[in-house]
C-alpha cells in the first residue's frame, strides 16, 4: 500500500506561484501514473493534471492549461505541480493521486476512478 503526502500549498495573491509536491513511500511510484485533483467547498472534485510512469505523457484540464505544469521525479518517488498566474478560482484543496494498475503509457482518458491510492490533500488559497 503507497502513502501519499502533499506539501506546498499555502496562501498566495492572484498572478503568483505555487509549487506542490506529492512524496510517496511504502512502495515504488515509479512504474505507476499519477494525477492532481482539488476540490473547493461545497463544489465536486475535479481533475487537474496527469503524468504518465515515465513522464514522457501528460494531460492537463483546460481550466489550467499553460498555467500548470506536472512533472516527477521517479528517483524521489515525488510528483510535483507548478502553478503559475495563479487565479482565485484556483483555491481549492488539492489531492495527489496513483493510478490502479502500471505501466499507462497515455494519460488523457483518466478519471478519478482509475486512481486507487490517494493523499489527505494541500490547501491552496489565491486571494484577489
Amino acid at each position: 500500500q503507497v502513502q501519499l503526502v502533499e506539501s506546498g500549498g499555502g496562501l498566495v495573491q492572484a498572478g503568483g506561484s505555487l509549487r506542490l509536491s506529492c512524496a510517496a513511500s511504502g512502495r515504488t511510484v515509479s512504474s505507476y501514473a499519477m494525477g492532481w485533483f482539488r476540490q473547493a467547498p461545497g463544489k465536486e472534485r475535479e481533475f487537474v493534471a496527469a503524468i504518465s510512469w515515465s513522464g514522457g505523457n501528460t494531460y492537463y484540464a483546460d481550466s489550467v492549461k499553460g498555467r500548470f505544469t506536472i512533472s516527477r521525479n521517479n528517483a524521489k518517488n515525488t510528483m510535483y505541480l507548478q502553478m503559475n498566474s495563479l487565479k482565485p478560482e484556483d483555491t481549492a484543496g488539492y489531492y495527489c493521486a496513483a493510478d490502479r494498475r502500471p505501466w499507462r503509457s497515455t494519460v488523457g482518458e483518466l478519471n478519478a476512478t482509475d486512481f486507487g491510492s490517494w493523499g489527505q490533500g494541500t490547501q491552496v488559497t489565491v486571494s484577489s
